[in-house]
This record gives C-alpha cells, structure tokens and sequence, in this order.
C-alpha cells in the first residue's frame, strides 16, 4: 500500500504510516475470477453471454502447439521430468553399499557394510576382516586381455568379489602400506588412477587400462593408468594421507611427480620445469620436473611419496661392501 499523503510505502496490515502518522485505508483483496462492475450483476468470467443469446460454458482445454500454421492445433504431451544436461539420469536398480573410513589417514581401514546378495570388488590381498556369511569369489578380470592390462598398471591379475549371503554382511579392507582411503563417488564419470592406487570398487564400475604415454610416465604415475568408469563408489588408497582439489573451468594447479593419486578424465595435465627460470634451477630446488593440472574436474593427490621415503631410508641399508 502507499500513503495518500507522503506517498511513503506502507506495509500490509498496517493502519497507519510509518513516516507520517496518516490513516491509511486497507485495501480489498480482488478476485481477479470475480470481478463485478457497480450496479451490475456479478459475472462468471467461464460463462461468456452474447447479447439476445443464452449463456455458453467455456470449458478448460490444454495448453496447445503447433508445429506449422496452417496445421491445426495439437495439445501439448507430457514429456517427463525436465533432465539438467550436465546430469546424467541416475542408474536404475543401483543401490550403492555403505562405507565408512576408520582409524584416520595414517593407517586408514575401510569398513563395507553389505545388503543382503550385495557384492564389492576388491583388490587381491586387501582383505583385513569378514562376517561368516560373507562369501569370497576370486576371478581374472577381463579373460587374457585382462590380465596384461593389469600387469602393467602395476595390479593383481585377480580381483575378488565378496557377496553377502543369507543376510546383511561386513568386511573391513586395507591398503598394503600405511596410508589413507578415499571413496568417490562415481555418477557417469570416469576417473584415472595410478599404478597401485586401486583399492575396491561397486561392481557395477567398469575397469580398464589407458595408456599415458610420456607424460603420465615422467609424472611418477606409470605408462599406464587404471581407467574406473560408470556408476557406482570407487576406494583408492596411498602412502600418506589423501587431499580432495576441485579445479574450475580453466583453473591450473601444480602437483609434485609421484603425489597424484587419481584425476577426472576431463582435467588436462602437462610436465613442466618447477622453475621458470631454467632447467638447473629446478633440478636444485629439489623439484625437478611437476605436472601442472588444468580443470574443469576433481584430482585427488597425497600427502607423502613412498618412492621419497625410500630414498631416506636408502642410506641406512646395507652395501655390498659390509658398510
């Protein structure tokens, strides 16, 4: 409402301005379906009268297209729930398990809890602990062509899957060295992870090999990267904890070799000197060579190098000599 005298806004409900103290008289509500015109009798805006004639009811009718204009008119169909074009429909009958990530980065376990007939895909060997009814398949992943790939992504030719029979189930899985897990959330998303990294999977999660080339070598990943793609959660696992980095659209972000655990297909990624100001000095930085990640997507790196806390440890090995 606005005051009659100061033009002030008033609020609804209000009796009285605010700035002014002038009575302001409420305003009716309409109904813009019952609009009557004074002295005349009140007028059903669905019943529509010609003068001498009686009065025709106007029924409700769709909304209506048409795809040319000399074509009549056609009523619009239902086509569905509208669908973003970033987001893929969700996988029908999917039905991921729960897992929860105990005992923190250091030494980090996963603990699956399994549905009745649920299943999970686990790396051999990384079986920590199990309900009784929990039952253990191991199988080649993939047949003979399976096998290759995996060997030179650096995992085991088998691949176990433990099944929950009879009722609801548990197992608890763990990384060889000491580390962290992370789950990722796969919804029509593929994801590159490097040698020795896999750790389990949802079994509806697709498992190939992509060959990296140089680069990916160079970048302490491997010549080969595992290849995890469709619906469904995905662990890996390191040596040292593990930071999730979501880069934008065009957005750059350094990564030291041997420290990139996984990335999103769509984030792009190049070796490059660690200083700007020739070769030497990165090689007496310390950094030598590093991948520069570009987004859009989600890369996940760790915190330690086992390849670094090797050469630590190399001179307190024995030699040869007996030094």
């Amino acid at each position: 409402m606005q005051c009659s005298k100061c033009n002030n806004f008033v609020p609804e409900g209000y009796k009285f301005c605010v700035r002014c103290g002038q009575p302001v008289a409420a305003t009716p509500v309409i109904d813009p379906m019952q609009t009557q015109i004074a002295g005349a009798p009140a007028v059903d805006p669905m019943q529509t009268q010609i003068a001498g004639q009686p009065p025709v009811s106007v029924p409700y009718a769709p909304t209506y297209q048409s795809s040319t204009p000399n074509k009549p008119l056609q009523p619009l169909q239902h086509q569905g729930s509208y669908q973003h074009p970033y987001q893929p429909p969700p996988q029908v009958g999917y039905a991921g398990f729960e897992c929860t990530i105990e005992h923190g980065s250091a030494f980090a376990l996963a603990v699956v809890k399994l549905s009745p007939e649920q299943s999970i895909k686990a790396e051999a060997g990384a079986m920590v602990s199990m309900s009784p009814n929990i039952e253990l398949q191991s199988q080649v992943q993939g047949g003979l062509m399976g096998v290759l790939k995996r060997a030179v992504v650096g995992e085991s030719i088998f691949i176990n899957t433990f099944t929950a029979r009879g009722g609801p189930g548990e197992v608890t899985l763990a990384p060889p060295a000491p580390g962290d897990i992370k789950v990722i959330d796969l919804n029509n998303q593929v994801f590159l992870v490097q040698s020795g990294s896999f750790l389990a999977c949802s079994p509806a999660v697709n498992m190939d090999t992509q060959f990296g080339g140089a680069k990916s070598f160079f970048s302490g990943e491997g010549l080969f990267l595992a290849k995890f793609s469709g619906f469904g959660k995905l662990l890996v696992c390191s040596y040292g904890a593990i930071r999730h980095k979501r880069l934008a659209p065009g957005e750059r972000y350094i990564v030291d070799t041997s420290h990139i655990v996984a990335f999103e297909a769509t984030v792009q990624y190049q070796i490059k000197k660690a200083s700007q100001q020739g070769f030497f000095r990165s090689l007496t930085s310390g950094e030598g060579l590093v991948c520069e990640y570009m987004g859009p997507g989600d890369i996940y790196l760790q915190t330690r190098s086992l390849e670094a806390f090797v050469g630590v440890l190399k001179p307190f090995f024995p030699t040869s000599s007996g030094g």
